[in-house]
């Protein structure tokens, strides 16, 4: 009696697994699921409606922003620029989000969503076939239904252009103005202008600091001012003290106190605040860029990108111990291309 064998089952005998085929059949692609658009007429209206009311959602986003931009400016307080930020943000969100949900939604409703598969060719396909590309990529676009769909097209259209509108506008409306920049070199600190604590406000004197501490510092009665947000940006100051043995330099003749000196706080590369004190080396970082200055030297660069010293504010103490300015800085604070423009 002949009978056939099959190799497999010796596998399966011995491993006690079933066998692996060498090849699987392709199932191929899962059968197509019919949309409520597709063969309800009202139903594909309606999602071509909601697609839209997106994009106008995103258009009002748009023009929110603008609006928001023109009538509600930062002002001098907190909560100014707060609601400011707070209605700029919500309108540029209402743009983009309108788009992308559009977007979305006009894939998924109203876009063919067939499933295609084809063989791979060779990179280098031939001439017949770039042509079916070409049709292929046409007949994606009447897919699309962009053709036909006039108010959809339209609302497409306006939100893509006016959503560019949204951040351009706040942006190139915060350029120009008053370019002067001899302002670096009025700040709020004059001769016997108290040193206060930031943001306090409270005077400060020199029996309050010790050595190895350090103390931001802002001039008295900057609240008072018609712009304090713009004054404390240019006049904020770093208080420091160290032993007087230590102190190697400064920028003028007794500017200092007792071991207590002061620099402005506006690193002098781009602007950005140098606040972190270092009281072994007397070193001043600026966490921006690394540019590194020493307290004890005149605030020298000694690492870094910063082309010159931190300005030093001069200071002494009045008849009650309170830390006062002897003067105003004697350069311009910041960045050094401001000087430079100048």
């Amino acid at each position: 009696m002949n009978s056939s064998h099959d190799p497999s089952t010796d596998l399966t005998a011995r491993s006690g697994t079933p066998a692996v085929p060498e090849r699987f059949e392709d199932p191929g692609l899962e059968g197509h699921r019919a949309r409520v658009g597709d063969s309800d007429p009202k139903a594909n209206k309606r999602a071509e409606r909601q697609v839209v009311a997106l994009f106008t959602l995103s258009i009002l986003g748009a023009i929110g922003a603008v609006v928001a931009y023109a009538l509600v400016p930062p002002g001098e307080t907190v909560g100014s620029m707060r609601l400011s930020n707070l209605l700029l943000g919500l309108g540029l969100f209402l743009s983009l989000a309108g788009i992308g949900a559009a977007a979305v939604h006009w894939a998924k409703a109203l876009m063919s969503d067939h499933e295609r598969s084809e063989d791979r060719h060779p990179t280098r396909t031939s001439d017949a076939t770039r042509v079916k590309a070409v049709e292929a990529l046409r007949e994606g676009v009447k897919d699309s239904s962009i053709g036909r769909r006039g108010v959809l097209k339209g609302a497409m259209v306006t939100s893509l252009a006016l959503f560019p509108l949204g951040i351009a506008v706040p942006l190139v409306g915060n350029l120009g103005g008053d370019w002067d920049v001899s302002r670096s070199k009025r700040t709020m600190w004059k001769k016997g202008t108290k040193l206060t604590i930031d943001p306090s406000g409270r005077p400060i004197k020199a029996a309050d600091v010790t050595i190895g501490s350090v103390f931001h510092v802002i001039p008295e009665g900057l609240e008072e001012t018609p712009h304090p947000l713009d004054e404390k940006a240019k006049a904020v100051v770093l208080l420091v003290r160290m032993d007087p043995r230590d102190l190697k330099s400064e920028q003028g003749e007794g500017w200092s106190y007792d071991g207590i000196i002061a620099f402005s706080k506006i690193c002098t590369h781009v602007g950005c605040p140098v606040a972190l004190y270092e009281q072994q080396t007397h070193h001043i970082l600026c966490p921006c860029h690394q540019s590194t200055f020493d307290a004890a030297d005149g605030a020298k660069v000694v690492f870094g990108p910063a082309k010159r010293p931190l300005p030093q504010l001069p200071i002494t103490v009045d008849d009650e111990g309170y830390l006062v300015a002897q003067d105003g800085f004697n350069q311009p604070i910041g960045p050094s291309f401001w000087e430079r423009l100048t």
